[in-house]
């Protein structure tokens, strides 16, 4: 029998295993833990348009927002797929740098690596055309005397840190806050909110209605070129917003270098170029390499954001 199991191993190592079928082989995800519309949901479907034309196979887009909870519980979906490249989070900077820290097993410690980034939000704080106040410093004076409702994407969302920090380092508390799926013009026209921080892609609707109080980075936007950012008026506060692809640390390098190479051709066209003009959003591609360079230098502001944070 010993004799016998060595031609069969033999023969058994020369036949076609299935299990090493190329990348990919049937459809992938692309999840967006927030509702569609707004810029990472429309480049993250010209990323799934794209790598379905490349490869074949069908690729899409599927919205998992988590109201309250934020980005998280879709972050925690996928952080529960298999490792294999069929599911890729398209994630804000909030899923590796507060995931692991709130308490969801599925997100610490952090089970995602990036593939890469490619966008920068131009994140706002927004306030209606007619609020008596035109400014963060006129706002602050207004909040000491009024009760202010801040709506934002989830209290553990790195924009809301940071404007919960920004009104401590300035001098006053928010007098209610929530959080909501979707904050667009709606949202200040109904009075659901009296501020509210959200992307220029919301509101652009109605942006010369409003009055956008601080962009929150280092730069400003093309579309609010006179407003301050958050880093002007409080430079503690300085963090970039941005947007990734990620999958599973896990997951193997040639499958993460088939998405790199579609997303990345998607954010050189021209259609994404035109995009970038309409809207002010800085879209780009930073590579795996770069990228975790970024979320090292992203993490280290975090914490001083977070010493502006009253403990609750």
């Amino acid at each position: 029998m010993k004799h016998l199991a060595l031609p069969v191993a033999a023969l058994m190592a020369s036949l076609p295993v299935a299990a090493l079928a190329e990348y990919p082989e049937q459809p992938v995800e692309f999840v967006v833990p927030f509702p569609p519309g707004d810029l990472e949901d429309i480049l993250t479907r010209m990323i799934a348009d794209e790598f379905q034309a490349e490869y074949g196979v069908a690729a899409a887009v599927v919205n998992k927002p988590g109201g309250g909870g934020g980005p998280f519980p879709g972050a925690a979906e996928v952080a529960a797929a298999p490792a294999d490249g069929y599911t890729v989070g398209s994630f804000v900077i909030d899923i590796p740098l507060v995931g692991p820290d709130i308490g969801i097993p599925a997100l610490s410690p952090n089970p995602f690596e990036p593939i890469g980034i490619f966008l920068t939000y131009p994140f706002v704080i927004a306030a209606a055309g007619d609020a008596p106040f035109s400014t963060m410093e006129e706002l602050a004076t207004y909040a000491n005397e009024n009760d202010v409702f801040l709506g934002h994407f989830g209290t553990f969302a790195v924009p809301t840190q940071v404007t919960f920090a920004m009104a401590a380092e300035m001098g006053f508390e928010w007098g209610a806050e929530a959080a909501f799926d979707a904050l667009d013009c709606n949202a200040l026209a109904s009075g659901d909110v009296d501020v509210m921080n959200t992307t220029l892609q919301q509101i652009r609707p109605c942006l010369d209605d409003l009055t956008i109080l601080a962009s929150v980075g280092n730069e400003r936007t093309e579309l609010t070129p006179d407003v301050p950012t958050v880093a002007e008026i409080t430079p503690d506060l300085n963090i970039a917003l941005w947007n990734g692809l990620f999958v599973h640390a896990d997951t193997p390098q040639d499958v993460r270098d088939k998405i790199a190479v579609v997303a990345e051709r998607v954010m050189n066209s021209d259609e994404v170029q035109d995009l970038r003009e309409q809207t002010g959003a800085l879209i780009y591609w930073q590579d795996a390499e770069e990228a975790t360079q970024q979320i090292e230098q992203d993490a280290e502001t975090l914490v001083r954001v977070m010493e502006y944070v009253p403990a609750e």
